[in-house]
């Protein structure tokens, strides 16, 4: 099984009015219920409007916005599924939910890091 990222960029749903966001949220609440009925959901998330900070190697950390940055993320998704081809079913799923496209990425994967986890929990 691999992990994808299926995510929207920060204001890709602006265009959606404020009479209609209850029901796109009720639709991608719909798409990522279903996920987790599946057994491929693994979290899910929107983020911060423009409230990001970098921690440098040194500690030191400078907040944003960045105006220099094109894309953000807004929203996220992980899943994880056997296939690119069921990531992108889901992806599309997601699409028609939140009304606005999605991009998928998977997620290298990290032996040690599932060790860790398994062990933790």
């Amino acid at each position: 099984m691999a992990r994808f990222l299926i995510s929207f960029d920060d204001g890709a749903m602006d265009h959606i009015s404020a009479e209609d966001l209850p029901d796109v949220a009720e639709t991608a609440h719909a798409a990522v219920q279903e996920a987790v009925d599946a057994g491929v959901f693994v979290f899910a998330g929107g983020l911060e409007r423009q409230r990001a900070s970098i921690v440098g190697v040194d500690g030191v950390v400078t907040d944003g916005p960045y105006p220099e940055t094109k894309e953000v993320i807004g929203g996220l998704v992980v899943v994880e599924v056997g296939s690119r081809e069921e990531a992108l079913k889901w992806a599309a799923k997601i699409a028609g939910g939140c009304r606005t496209a999605q991009e998928v990425r998977e997620l290298m994967a990290d032996p040690r890091l599932d060790e860790m986890l398994r062990r933790a929990g």
